[in-house]
């Protein structure tokens, strides 16, 4: 387990082609997600990766800080050509994602080889 920003931590993993980031909250401070970004992207260059994919079902909210942090990640990522997804969304967090109009940003997957593999079932319109 990794320290990240204040109040945060993270297990890292390395698979083929991916690398795979579980974030975690670690201290009562966890709404503000000032510096996540960074960390997650110094990360990514320690293991000279470019293709994400964040494991968030431990993630009991996703705060407005959060998400600015995400996105300023994923335009660092997406500026150096590489990909990045999200995996284990709680019902509840894939609301807001979609409320803040960001699904379309954050292409969300059920597990973590979903995400790899780029699969996500039909969904009604």
């Amino acid at each position: 387990m990794l320290e990240l920003a204040p109040g945060w931590s993270t297990d890292v993993t390395r698979g083929p082609d991916w690398l795979f980031v579980r974030l975690r909250v670690s201290s009562p401070d966890w709404l503000d997600a000032s510096g996540l970004a960074q960390s997650v992207w110094a990360i990514l260059e320690q293991q000279f990766a470019r293709r994400l994919v964040l494991e968030l079902d431990e993630l009991p909210h996703l705060s407005s800080s959060l998400l600015g942090e995400l996105v300023r990640l994923s335009k660092r990522v997406r500026a150096k050509g590489g990909l990045i997804r999200l995996c284990g969304l709680s019902e509840e967090n894939l609301e807001m994602l979609q409320l803040m109009r960001l699904d379309g940003c954050f292409p969300h997957f059920s597990s973590r080889a979903d995400a790899v593999k780029g699969f996500r079932p039909s969904q009604p319109r």
